[in-house]
Protein backbone atom coordinates (compact mmCIF):
# COMPACT_ATOMS: atom_id res chain seq x y z
CA UNK A 1 0.00 0.00 0.00
CA UNK A 2 2.90 2.27 0.84
CA UNK A 3 4.04 1.98 -2.35
CA UNK A 4 1.20 2.72 -4.32
CA UNK A 5 0.55 5.77 -2.63
CA UNK A 6 4.52 6.97 -3.71
CA UNK A 7 3.26 5.85 -7.41
CA UNK A 8 0.02 8.09 -7.02
CA UNK A 9 2.41 11.01 -5.37
CA UNK A 10 4.80 10.78 -7.79
CA UNK A 11 2.09 11.45 -10.89
CA UNK A 12 0.56 13.93 -9.27
CA UNK A 13 3.71 16.43 -9.16
CA UNK A 14 4.74 15.16 -12.32
CA UNK A 15 0.67 16.14 -13.27
CA UNK A 16 2.02 19.77 -12.08
CA UNK A 17 4.60 20.42 -14.95
CA UNK A 18 3.05 22.84 -18.03
CA UNK A 19 5.13 21.80 -20.46
CA UNK A 20 5.74 24.95 -23.01
CA UNK A 21 6.61 22.68 -25.88
CA UNK A 22 7.02 24.42 -29.20
CA UNK A 23 6.41 28.09 -27.35
CA UNK A 24 9.62 27.38 -26.09
CA UNK A 25 11.43 27.01 -29.27
CA UNK A 26 11.74 30.84 -30.19
CA UNK A 27 13.77 31.07 -27.43
CA UNK A 28 15.26 27.63 -27.39
CA UNK A 29 16.68 27.35 -31.02
CA UNK A 30 16.87 30.95 -31.17
CA UNK A 31 19.62 31.59 -28.71
CA UNK A 32 21.26 28.04 -29.92
CA UNK A 33 21.64 29.58 -33.65
CA UNK A 34 22.99 33.25 -32.12
CA UNK A 35 24.90 31.22 -30.29
CA UNK A 36 26.77 29.01 -32.76
CA UNK A 37 26.98 32.03 -35.07
CA UNK A 38 29.17 33.96 -32.12
CA UNK A 39 31.30 30.92 -31.73
CA UNK A 40 31.74 29.39 -35.15
CA UNK A 41 31.85 32.81 -36.86
CA UNK A 42 35.34 32.79 -34.09
CA UNK A 43 36.49 29.93 -34.02
CA UNK A 44 36.16 29.02 -38.19
CA UNK A 45 38.99 31.57 -38.74
CA UNK A 46 41.30 31.67 -36.09
CA UNK A 47 43.95 29.86 -38.04
CA UNK A 48 44.70 32.84 -40.45
CA UNK A 49 44.09 35.20 -37.30
CA UNK A 50 46.89 33.37 -35.05
CA UNK A 51 48.81 33.17 -38.11
CA UNK A 52 48.26 36.70 -39.86
CA UNK A 53 48.07 38.95 -36.75
CA UNK A 54 49.37 37.24 -34.30
CA UNK A 55 52.48 36.46 -36.77
CA UNK A 56 52.26 32.45 -35.67
CA UNK A 57 53.93 29.65 -37.55
CA UNK A 58 51.34 27.25 -39.17
CA UNK A 59 52.72 24.32 -37.36
CA UNK A 60 52.21 26.09 -33.90
CA UNK A 61 48.83 28.08 -34.62
CA UNK A 62 47.61 23.92 -35.56
CA UNK A 63 48.56 22.92 -32.50
CA UNK A 64 47.26 25.58 -30.83
CA UNK A 65 44.01 25.28 -32.25
CA UNK A 66 44.01 21.65 -31.61
CA UNK A 67 44.50 22.09 -27.89
CA UNK A 68 42.36 24.50 -27.12
CA UNK A 69 39.47 22.76 -28.90
CA UNK A 70 40.25 19.59 -26.78
CA UNK A 71 40.62 21.13 -23.71
CA UNK A 72 37.24 22.80 -24.61
CA UNK A 73 35.78 19.41 -25.26
CA UNK A 74 37.33 18.06 -22.99
CA UNK A 75 36.22 20.02 -20.34
CA UNK A 76 32.10 19.20 -21.88
CA UNK A 77 32.19 16.33 -18.77
CA UNK A 78 33.48 18.13 -15.91
CA UNK A 79 30.64 21.06 -17.22
CA UNK A 80 28.09 17.66 -17.69
CA UNK A 81 28.81 16.85 -14.24
CA UNK A 82 28.17 19.74 -12.37
CA UNK A 83 24.46 20.38 -14.22
CA UNK A 84 23.32 16.55 -13.63
CA UNK A 85 24.85 17.12 -10.18
CA UNK A 86 24.49 20.30 -8.69
CA UNK A 87 23.05 23.12 -11.21
CA UNK A 88 20.82 21.95 -13.74
CA UNK A 89 20.81 22.87 -16.96
CA UNK A 90 19.41 26.11 -17.04
CA UNK A 91 21.93 27.88 -14.74
CA UNK A 92 24.93 26.20 -16.23
CA UNK A 93 23.41 27.29 -19.66
CA UNK A 94 23.42 30.86 -18.13
CA UNK A 95 26.56 30.66 -16.56
CA UNK A 96 28.19 29.42 -19.64
CA UNK A 97 26.70 31.77 -22.11
CA UNK A 98 28.04 35.25 -20.21
CA UNK A 99 31.39 33.34 -19.68
CA UNK A 100 31.29 33.03 -23.92
CA UNK A 101 30.71 36.43 -23.92
CA UNK A 102 33.46 37.56 -22.19
CA UNK A 103 35.55 35.21 -23.74
CA UNK A 104 34.79 37.03 -27.48
CA UNK A 105 34.73 40.01 -25.84
CA UNK A 106 38.31 39.55 -24.98
CA UNK A 107 39.37 38.26 -28.78
CA UNK A 108 37.78 40.70 -30.11
CA UNK A 109 40.22 43.07 -28.04
CA UNK A 110 42.95 41.80 -29.16
CA UNK A 111 42.12 42.74 -32.90
CA UNK A 112 40.90 46.51 -31.72
CA UNK A 113 43.47 47.69 -29.59
CA UNK A 114 46.92 47.84 -31.23
CA UNK A 115 48.73 47.35 -28.27
CA UNK A 116 47.21 43.87 -27.29
CA UNK A 117 48.61 41.87 -30.70
CA UNK A 118 52.00 42.51 -32.79
CA UNK A 119 53.29 44.60 -34.98
CA UNK A 120 51.78 44.29 -38.92
CA UNK A 121 54.27 42.07 -40.85
CA UNK A 122 55.35 43.71 -44.32
CA UNK A 123 53.96 42.13 -47.53
CA UNK A 124 57.51 41.89 -48.96
CA UNK A 125 59.61 38.98 -49.24
CA UNK A 126 61.84 38.67 -46.87
CA UNK A 127 60.06 40.94 -44.19
CA UNK A 128 60.40 40.06 -40.44
CA UNK A 129 57.27 39.34 -38.36
CA UNK A 130 57.44 40.50 -34.71
CA UNK A 131 55.86 37.54 -32.46
CA UNK A 132 54.03 38.35 -29.71
CA UNK A 133 54.65 39.17 -26.49
CA UNK A 134 54.11 38.00 -22.98
CA UNK A 135 51.52 40.22 -22.31
CA UNK A 136 49.33 39.86 -25.73
CA UNK A 137 49.65 35.57 -25.18
CA UNK A 138 48.30 35.76 -21.86
CA UNK A 139 45.18 38.38 -22.67
CA UNK A 140 44.85 36.25 -25.90
CA UNK A 141 44.89 32.69 -23.86
CA UNK A 142 42.54 34.36 -21.10
CA UNK A 143 40.03 35.08 -23.83
CA UNK A 144 40.35 31.38 -24.91
CA UNK A 145 39.93 30.03 -21.12
CA UNK A 146 36.64 32.20 -20.84
CA UNK A 147 35.63 30.54 -24.20
CA UNK A 148 36.65 26.94 -22.85
CA UNK A 149 34.56 27.67 -19.72
CA UNK A 150 31.62 28.51 -21.89
CA UNK A 151 31.61 25.25 -24.12
CA UNK A 152 32.30 23.12 -21.14
CA UNK A 153 28.51 23.95 -19.79
CA UNK A 154 26.73 24.95 -23.07
CA UNK A 155 27.84 22.10 -25.91
CA UNK A 156 26.63 18.91 -22.74
CA UNK A 157 23.29 20.95 -21.65
CA UNK A 158 21.60 22.81 -24.71
CA UNK A 159 20.28 19.68 -26.80
CA UNK A 160 19.04 18.17 -23.64
CA UNK A 161 17.52 21.39 -22.58
CA UNK A 162 15.65 21.82 -25.90
CA UNK A 163 14.40 18.61 -25.27
CA UNK A 164 13.05 19.09 -21.25
CA UNK A 165 10.41 21.28 -22.77
CA UNK A 166 8.21 18.78 -24.22
CA UNK A 167 6.01 15.85 -21.90
CA UNK A 168 7.77 12.49 -22.49
CA UNK A 169 4.77 10.57 -21.62
CA UNK A 170 2.62 11.83 -24.52
CA UNK A 171 3.05 11.15 -28.48
CA UNK A 172 2.93 14.77 -29.44
CA UNK A 173 5.89 15.79 -26.90
CA UNK A 174 7.73 13.00 -28.06
CA UNK A 175 7.00 13.76 -32.14
CA UNK A 176 8.12 17.35 -30.74
CA UNK A 177 11.17 15.92 -29.19
CA UNK A 178 12.26 14.01 -32.39
CA UNK A 179 11.51 17.53 -34.70
CA UNK A 180 13.26 19.65 -32.08
CA UNK A 181 16.72 17.37 -32.97
CA UNK A 182 16.24 18.02 -36.74
CA UNK A 183 15.84 22.06 -36.29
CA UNK A 184 18.66 21.77 -33.94
CA UNK A 185 20.69 20.37 -36.98
CA UNK A 186 19.06 22.62 -39.15
CA UNK A 187 20.13 25.70 -37.45
CA UNK A 188 23.33 24.62 -36.69
CA UNK A 189 24.47 24.01 -40.37
CA UNK A 190 22.85 27.42 -40.72
CA UNK A 191 24.82 29.06 -38.63
CA UNK A 192 27.73 27.47 -39.94
CA UNK A 193 27.16 28.43 -43.32
CA UNK A 194 26.56 32.19 -42.29
CA UNK A 195 29.84 31.76 -40.42
CA UNK A 196 31.56 30.45 -43.12
CA UNK A 197 30.78 33.12 -45.47
CA UNK A 198 29.62 36.54 -44.49
CA UNK A 199 31.48 36.62 -40.99
CA UNK A 200 34.32 35.27 -42.72
CA UNK A 201 34.58 37.69 -45.48
CA UNK A 202 34.09 40.68 -43.04
CA UNK A 203 37.43 39.24 -40.72
CA UNK A 204 39.76 38.84 -43.74
CA UNK A 205 38.67 41.58 -46.07
CA UNK A 206 36.68 44.49 -43.97
CA UNK A 207 38.47 44.24 -40.79
CA UNK A 208 39.49 42.01 -38.21
CA UNK A 209 38.31 44.16 -35.03
CA UNK A 210 34.65 44.20 -36.59
CA UNK A 211 35.00 40.47 -37.94
CA UNK A 212 35.34 39.46 -34.26
CA UNK A 213 32.77 42.19 -32.42
CA UNK A 214 29.96 40.53 -34.60
CA UNK A 215 30.45 36.78 -32.93
CA UNK A 216 30.25 38.83 -29.57
CA UNK A 217 27.43 40.86 -30.06
CA UNK A 218 25.76 37.80 -31.03
CA UNK A 219 26.30 35.93 -28.14
CA UNK A 220 25.29 38.61 -26.06
CA UNK A 221 21.89 38.51 -27.68
CA UNK A 222 21.91 35.06 -27.73
CA UNK A 223 21.80 35.65 -23.87
CA UNK A 224 19.30 37.88 -23.91
CA UNK A 225 16.97 35.81 -25.87
CA UNK A 226 17.75 33.53 -23.45
CA UNK A 227 16.71 35.41 -20.95
CA UNK A 228 13.46 36.79 -22.10
CA UNK A 229 12.14 33.26 -22.56
CA UNK A 230 12.94 32.19 -19.07
CA UNK A 231 9.59 32.09 -17.62
CA UNK A 232 8.13 29.77 -19.57
CA UNK A 233 10.98 27.63 -19.96
CA UNK A 234 10.60 24.01 -18.15
CA UNK A 235 13.73 23.66 -15.74
CA UNK A 236 15.02 20.36 -14.30
CA UNK A 237 16.30 19.89 -11.11
CA UNK A 238 19.60 18.48 -10.48
CA UNK A 239 19.15 14.84 -8.55
CA UNK A 240 22.35 13.85 -7.55
CA UNK A 241 25.19 12.47 -9.60
CA UNK A 242 24.38 9.49 -11.29
CA UNK A 243 28.17 8.90 -11.26
CA UNK A 244 27.84 7.62 -7.33
CA UNK A 245 25.89 4.93 -8.56
CA UNK A 246 28.32 3.74 -11.23
CA UNK A 247 31.34 4.02 -8.53
CA UNK A 248 29.39 2.10 -5.99
CA UNK A 249 28.91 -0.86 -8.50
CA UNK A 250 32.85 -0.57 -9.12
CA UNK A 251 33.89 -0.38 -4.99
CA UNK A 252 31.24 -3.20 -4.11
CA UNK A 253 32.12 -5.32 -6.59
CA UNK A 254 35.77 -5.49 -5.52
CA UNK A 255 34.18 -5.33 -2.02
CA UNK A 256 33.28 -8.94 -2.88
CA UNK A 257 35.61 -10.24 -5.80
CA UNK A 258 36.49 -13.28 -3.69
CA UNK A 259 32.58 -14.50 -3.54
CA UNK A 260 30.99 -16.32 -6.12
CA UNK A 261 27.63 -16.79 -7.67
CA UNK A 262 24.98 -19.42 -5.68
CA UNK A 263 23.98 -20.44 -9.01
CA UNK A 264 25.86 -20.67 -12.27
CA UNK A 265 22.53 -21.63 -14.59
CA UNK A 266 20.39 -18.93 -12.72
CA UNK A 267 22.62 -15.91 -11.81
CA UNK A 268 19.94 -13.26 -11.60
CA UNK A 269 18.56 -15.53 -8.78
CA UNK A 270 21.56 -14.51 -6.04
CA UNK A 271 21.52 -10.96 -7.07
CA UNK A 272 20.37 -8.46 -5.20
CA UNK A 273 17.37 -6.41 -7.38
CA UNK A 274 15.70 -2.98 -6.46
CA UNK A 275 14.38 -0.07 -8.80
CA UNK A 276 13.85 3.29 -6.41
CA UNK A 277 10.42 4.51 -7.74
CA UNK A 278 12.14 7.57 -8.49
CA UNK A 279 14.03 6.55 -10.97
CA UNK A 280 13.60 7.27 -14.48
CA UNK A 281 15.79 4.99 -16.43
CA UNK A 282 14.26 1.95 -17.91
CA UNK A 283 14.50 -1.84 -16.94
CA UNK A 284 17.45 -3.78 -17.95
CA UNK A 285 17.95 -7.19 -18.42
CA UNK A 286 20.67 -9.09 -17.30
CA UNK A 287 23.87 -9.59 -19.43
CA UNK A 288 26.74 -12.29 -18.90
CA UNK A 289 29.36 -9.29 -20.34
CA UNK A 290 31.90 -8.34 -17.67
CA UNK A 291 30.25 -11.04 -15.20
CA UNK A 292 32.77 -9.91 -12.61
CA UNK A 293 30.36 -6.51 -11.78
CA UNK A 294 27.61 -8.87 -11.38
CA UNK A 295 29.28 -9.60 -7.50
CA UNK A 296 28.60 -6.25 -6.47
CA UNK A 297 24.51 -7.22 -6.49
CA UNK A 298 25.45 -10.83 -4.31
CA UNK A 299 23.28 -10.60 -1.47
CA UNK A 300 25.23 -12.06 1.93
CA UNK A 301 24.30 -12.36 5.65
CA UNK A 302 25.69 -9.16 6.08
CA UNK A 303 23.66 -7.50 3.76
CA UNK A 304 20.92 -5.63 5.27
CA UNK A 305 17.46 -4.27 3.19
CA UNK A 306 15.59 -1.01 4.13
CA UNK A 307 11.71 -1.21 4.46
CA UNK A 308 11.50 0.66 1.19
CA UNK A 309 13.58 -2.04 -0.66
CA UNK A 310 16.59 -0.26 -0.60
CA UNK A 311 20.38 -1.35 0.75
CA UNK A 312 21.36 0.03 3.97
CA UNK A 313 24.90 -0.02 2.89
CA UNK A 314 24.48 1.19 -0.55
CA UNK A 315 28.53 1.24 -1.03
CA UNK A 316 28.63 -2.50 -0.75
CA UNK A 317 25.39 -3.86 -2.26
CA UNK A 318 24.36 -2.55 -5.74
CA UNK A 319 21.18 -3.84 -7.27
CA UNK A 320 21.58 -5.64 -10.99
CA UNK A 321 19.88 -2.81 -12.45
CA UNK A 322 22.92 -0.28 -11.36
CA UNK A 323 25.06 -3.14 -12.52
CA UNK A 324 23.62 -3.17 -15.78
CA UNK A 325 23.99 0.48 -15.99
CA UNK A 326 27.55 0.51 -15.53
CA UNK A 327 27.86 -2.29 -17.81
CA UNK A 328 26.03 0.22 -20.66
CA UNK A 329 28.68 2.55 -19.92
CA UNK A 330 31.79 0.17 -20.43
CA UNK A 331 30.08 -1.17 -23.60
CA UNK A 332 30.03 1.94 -25.13
CA UNK A 333 33.88 2.84 -24.15
CA UNK A 334 35.46 1.30 -27.15
CA UNK A 335 33.12 2.39 -30.04
CA UNK A 336 34.43 5.70 -28.25
CA UNK A 337 37.70 5.17 -28.65
CA UNK A 338 37.42 4.34 -31.92
CA UNK A 339 35.60 7.58 -32.77
CA UNK A 340 38.67 9.09 -31.52
CA UNK A 341 40.74 8.25 -34.17
CA UNK A 342 38.09 8.84 -36.66
CA UNK A 343 37.77 12.17 -35.56
CA UNK A 344 41.23 12.95 -37.49
CA UNK A 345 40.30 12.92 -40.47
CA UNK A 346 37.83 15.38 -39.74
CA UNK A 347 40.19 17.91 -37.90
CA UNK A 348 42.94 17.82 -41.26
CA UNK A 349 39.68 18.93 -43.16
CA UNK A 350 39.14 21.73 -40.74
CA UNK A 351 43.01 22.67 -40.47
CA UNK A 352 45.34 21.73 -43.40
CA UNK A 353 42.36 22.17 -45.62
CA UNK A 354 42.87 26.17 -44.66
CA UNK A 355 46.85 26.78 -45.58
CA UNK A 356 45.86 24.45 -49.10
CA UNK A 357 43.78 27.61 -49.62
CA UNK A 358 45.85 29.79 -48.90
CA UNK A 359 48.39 28.68 -51.55
CA UNK A 360 45.66 27.63 -54.16
CA UNK A 361 44.21 30.09 -56.72
CA UNK A 362 41.10 31.43 -54.77
CA UNK A 363 39.64 34.01 -57.02
CA UNK A 364 36.18 33.46 -58.22
CA UNK A 365 36.03 32.93 -61.97
CA UNK A 366 36.96 35.90 -63.74
CA UNK A 367 35.95 38.81 -61.00
CA UNK A 368 38.61 40.25 -58.86
CA UNK A 369 36.47 38.43 -55.67
CA UNK A 370 38.40 35.73 -53.89
CA UNK A 371 36.68 32.91 -51.69
CA UNK A 372 38.52 33.59 -48.03
CA UNK A 373 40.34 30.41 -47.45
CA UNK A 374 38.29 29.46 -43.99
CA UNK A 375 35.12 29.80 -46.07
CA UNK A 376 36.07 26.50 -48.36
CA UNK A 377 35.14 24.08 -45.19
CA UNK A 378 31.33 25.43 -45.79
CA UNK A 379 31.50 22.27 -48.82
CA UNK A 380 31.81 19.48 -46.48
CA UNK A 381 28.61 21.21 -44.96
CA UNK A 382 27.05 21.17 -48.50
CA UNK A 383 27.67 17.71 -48.50
CA UNK A 384 26.23 17.02 -45.17
CA UNK A 385 23.01 18.55 -45.88
CA UNK A 386 22.19 17.47 -48.92
CA UNK A 387 22.77 14.15 -48.12
CA UNK A 388 20.69 14.28 -44.97
CA UNK A 389 17.54 14.48 -46.68
CA UNK A 390 18.61 11.46 -49.61
CA UNK A 391 19.16 9.29 -46.87
CA UNK A 392 16.01 10.08 -44.38
CA UNK A 393 13.09 9.80 -47.53
CA UNK A 394 14.63 7.75 -50.03
CA UNK A 395 17.41 5.30 -49.26
CA UNK A 396 16.45 4.57 -45.64
CA UNK A 397 12.80 3.59 -47.03
CA UNK A 398 14.12 1.53 -49.70
CA UNK A 399 17.08 -0.62 -46.90
CA UNK A 400 13.71 -0.74 -44.60
CA UNK A 401 12.03 -2.83 -47.16
CA UNK A 402 15.40 -4.94 -47.53
CA UNK A 403 16.76 -5.56 -44.07
CA UNK A 404 13.25 -4.92 -42.13
CA UNK A 405 14.71 -2.78 -39.62
CA UNK A 406 13.40 1.08 -38.73
CA UNK A 407 16.39 2.72 -39.47
CA UNK A 408 17.35 0.69 -42.63
CA UNK A 409 20.71 -0.14 -41.18
CA UNK A 410 21.92 -0.17 -37.15
CA UNK A 411 23.49 2.81 -35.94
CA UNK A 412 26.84 0.62 -35.87
CA UNK A 413 26.45 -0.10 -39.69
CA UNK A 414 25.78 4.06 -40.23
CA UNK A 415 29.09 4.24 -38.48
CA UNK A 416 31.35 2.25 -40.22
CA UNK A 417 29.98 3.52 -43.35
CA UNK A 418 31.40 6.68 -42.06
CA UNK A 419 34.39 5.71 -41.06
CA UNK A 420 35.07 3.47 -44.52
CA UNK A 421 34.23 7.09 -46.36
CA UNK A 422 37.07 9.03 -44.29
CA UNK A 423 39.53 6.60 -45.62
CA UNK A 424 38.62 7.37 -49.28
CA UNK A 425 38.49 11.28 -47.95
CA UNK A 426 42.04 11.20 -47.10
CA UNK A 427 43.40 9.47 -50.08
CA UNK A 428 41.30 12.41 -52.44
CA UNK A 429 43.10 14.58 -50.37
CA UNK A 430 46.72 12.95 -50.76
CA UNK A 431 46.16 13.16 -54.87
CA UNK A 432 44.74 16.90 -54.79
CA UNK A 433 47.48 18.03 -52.41
CA UNK A 434 50.47 16.56 -54.56
CA UNK A 435 48.87 18.49 -57.88
CA UNK A 436 48.79 21.81 -55.81
CA UNK A 437 52.08 21.34 -54.92
CA UNK A 438 53.32 20.11 -58.72
CA UNK A 439 51.39 23.58 -60.13
CA UNK A 440 52.97 25.88 -57.43
CA UNK A 441 56.54 24.82 -58.55
CA UNK A 442 55.76 24.77 -62.27
CA UNK A 443 53.52 27.84 -62.82
CA UNK A 444 52.81 29.91 -59.82
CA UNK A 445 50.57 32.89 -59.84
CA UNK A 446 51.82 34.42 -57.11
CA UNK A 447 53.66 34.81 -53.76
CA UNK A 448 53.06 34.79 -49.96
CA UNK A 449 55.27 36.50 -47.71
CA UNK A 450 54.81 33.76 -44.92
CA UNK A 451 54.04 30.64 -46.98
CA UNK A 452 55.75 31.15 -50.53
CA UNK A 453 54.80 30.60 -53.80
CA UNK A 454 50.38 30.56 -54.55
CA UNK A 455 49.44 27.15 -57.00
CA UNK A 456 47.84 27.86 -60.28
CA UNK A 457 45.52 25.01 -59.20
CA UNK A 458 41.91 26.38 -58.38
CA UNK A 459 40.88 25.74 -54.94
CA UNK A 460 37.51 24.26 -56.10
CA UNK A 461 39.95 20.97 -56.47
CA UNK A 462 39.20 20.71 -52.35
CA UNK A 463 35.13 20.57 -52.60
CA UNK A 464 35.77 16.56 -53.38
CA UNK A 465 37.39 15.74 -50.43
CA UNK A 466 35.18 18.54 -48.19
CA UNK A 467 32.10 17.01 -49.54
CA UNK A 468 33.45 13.58 -48.78
CA UNK A 469 33.95 14.23 -45.13
CA UNK A 470 31.02 16.14 -45.34
CA UNK A 471 28.84 12.86 -46.10
CA UNK A 472 31.34 10.70 -43.74
CA UNK A 473 30.01 12.95 -41.00
CA UNK A 474 26.46 12.47 -41.88
CA UNK A 475 26.64 8.71 -41.24
CA UNK A 476 29.51 9.10 -38.46
CA UNK A 477 29.05 11.65 -36.42
CA UNK A 478 25.15 11.85 -36.78
CA UNK A 479 25.20 8.22 -35.75
CA UNK A 480 27.34 8.80 -32.59
CA UNK A 481 25.18 11.46 -31.54
CA UNK A 482 22.53 9.71 -31.52
CA UNK A 483 24.25 5.70 -30.50
CA UNK A 484 25.29 7.81 -27.09
CA UNK A 485 21.39 9.18 -26.50
CA UNK A 486 19.89 5.86 -26.70
CA UNK A 487 22.79 3.60 -25.69
CA UNK A 488 23.69 5.58 -21.83
CA UNK A 489 20.96 5.48 -19.58
CA UNK A 490 18.18 7.64 -19.32
CA UNK A 491 19.42 9.68 -16.23
CA UNK A 492 23.00 10.27 -17.90
CA UNK A 493 21.76 11.55 -20.98
CA UNK A 494 23.79 15.10 -20.36
CA UNK A 495 26.98 13.27 -19.56
CA UNK A 496 26.41 11.12 -22.97
CA UNK A 497 25.76 14.59 -25.23
CA UNK A 498 29.41 15.34 -23.81
CA UNK A 499 30.83 11.84 -25.35
CA UNK A 500 30.72 13.23 -28.21
CA UNK A 501 32.70 16.48 -27.14
CA UNK A 502 35.15 14.41 -25.22
CA UNK A 503 35.83 12.41 -28.24
CA UNK A 504 36.81 15.54 -29.81
CA UNK A 505 38.67 16.15 -27.67
CA UNK A 506 40.83 13.30 -27.59
CA UNK A 507 41.00 13.65 -31.53
CA UNK A 508 42.56 17.05 -31.25
CA UNK A 509 45.29 16.07 -28.64
CA UNK A 510 46.28 13.24 -30.59
CA UNK A 511 45.70 14.92 -33.88
CA UNK A 512 48.31 17.48 -32.38
CA UNK A 513 50.83 14.83 -30.95
CA UNK A 514 50.34 12.97 -34.61
CA UNK A 515 51.39 16.43 -36.28
CA UNK A 516 54.38 17.34 -33.86
CA UNK A 517 56.01 13.70 -34.07
CA UNK A 518 55.74 13.67 -37.85
CA UNK A 519 57.20 17.33 -37.92
CA UNK A 520 60.10 16.10 -35.83
CA UNK A 521 60.61 13.01 -37.54
CA UNK A 522 60.67 14.40 -41.35
CA UNK A 523 62.82 17.23 -40.14
CA UNK A 524 61.10 19.87 -39.75
CA UNK A 525 61.71 20.82 -36.40
CA UNK A 526 62.57 24.55 -36.92
CA UNK A 527 59.30 24.90 -39.17
CA UNK A 528 61.80 25.26 -42.69
CA UNK A 529 61.60 21.22 -43.99
CA UNK A 530 59.88 17.99 -43.22
CA UNK A 531 56.23 16.66 -44.31
CA UNK A 532 54.57 20.24 -42.53
CA UNK A 533 56.69 22.18 -43.57
CA UNK A 534 55.54 26.27 -43.20
CA UNK A 535 55.61 26.37 -47.08
CA UNK A 536 53.33 23.37 -48.26
CA UNK A 537 55.41 23.74 -51.48
CA UNK A 538 57.98 22.75 -49.39
CA UNK A 539 56.47 20.04 -47.70
CA UNK A 540 55.34 16.46 -48.39
CA UNK A 541 51.38 17.17 -46.74
CA UNK A 542 50.12 14.59 -49.10
CA UNK A 543 52.54 11.70 -47.41
CA UNK A 544 51.16 13.16 -44.46
CA UNK A 545 47.49 12.08 -45.74
CA UNK A 546 47.85 9.05 -46.56
CA UNK A 547 49.63 8.27 -43.39
CA UNK A 548 46.29 9.25 -41.92
CA UNK A 549 44.35 7.09 -44.07
CA UNK A 550 46.88 4.38 -43.43
CA UNK A 551 45.84 5.00 -39.47
CA UNK A 552 42.07 4.85 -40.09
CA UNK A 553 42.20 1.48 -42.38
CA UNK A 554 43.42 0.03 -38.72
CA UNK A 555 40.86 2.06 -36.54
CA UNK A 556 37.98 0.30 -39.14
CA UNK A 557 39.19 -2.82 -38.54
CA UNK A 558 39.32 -2.68 -34.86
CA UNK A 559 35.68 -0.95 -35.09
CA UNK A 560 34.44 -3.37 -36.90
CA UNK A 561 35.44 -6.23 -34.13
CA UNK A 562 34.16 -3.95 -31.54
CA UNK A 563 30.67 -3.62 -33.38
CA UNK A 564 30.55 -7.88 -33.79
CA UNK A 565 31.36 -7.27 -30.13
CA UNK A 566 28.65 -4.73 -28.80
CA UNK A 567 25.13 -5.55 -27.04
CA UNK A 568 22.56 -3.01 -27.53
CA UNK A 569 21.00 -1.54 -24.28
CA UNK A 570 18.28 -4.10 -23.72
CA UNK A 571 17.42 -6.16 -26.79
CA UNK A 572 14.63 -6.54 -29.05
CA UNK A 573 12.71 -9.02 -27.45
CA UNK A 574 13.14 -7.55 -23.69
CA UNK A 575 10.84 -5.14 -22.32
CA UNK A 576 13.03 -2.42 -21.43
CA UNK A 577 10.94 0.22 -20.26
CA UNK A 578 8.32 0.13 -17.47
CA UNK A 579 4.30 0.74 -17.36
CA UNK A 580 3.41 3.87 -17.52
CA UNK A 581 2.35 4.09 -13.77
CA UNK A 582 5.73 3.33 -12.89
CA UNK A 583 7.08 5.93 -14.77
CA UNK A 584 8.04 9.03 -12.73
CA UNK A 585 9.23 11.95 -14.64
CA UNK A 586 12.35 14.11 -13.37
CA UNK A 587 11.59 16.66 -10.75
CA UNK A 588 11.02 19.83 -12.66
CA UNK A 589 9.94 23.48 -11.82
CA UNK A 590 8.50 25.71 -14.02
Amino acid sequence: MEQKEEKSVATDETDKVHYSGWKAMPFVIGNETFEKLGTIGTLANLLVYLTTVFNMKSITATNLINIFNGTTNLATLLGAFLCDSYFGRYKTLVFATISSVLGLLALALTAAVPKLHPLYCGSEKGSTCPGANAWQMAFLLSGFGLLVIGGAGIRPCNLAFGADQFDPTTESGRMGTTSFFNWYYFTFTFAVMMSLTVIVYVQTDVSWAWGLAIPAFLMFFSLLLFFTGSRIFVKVKPDGSPMTSLLRVIVSSIKKRKLKLHSQSEPCLSLFHYIPYSSMNSRLPHTNQFGFLDKAAIITPEDQINQDGSAVHPWRLCSIQQVEELKCVMRILPIWASAVVYNIAMIQQQTYVVFQALQSDRQLGNTNFKIPAATYIIFSMFGLTIWIPFYDRVLVPWLRKITGKEGGITILQKMGIGMALAIVTMIVSGVVEGNRRTSALAKPIGFDPRRGAISSMSGLWLVPQLTLVGISEAFTVIGLVEFYYKQFPENMRSIGGSFTFLGFAGSSYLSSFLISIVHQTTGGGEGNGGWLAQDLNKAQLDYFYYLVAALLGLNLGYFIMCARWYKYKGSEDSVVAVDNEEVNSEKVTV
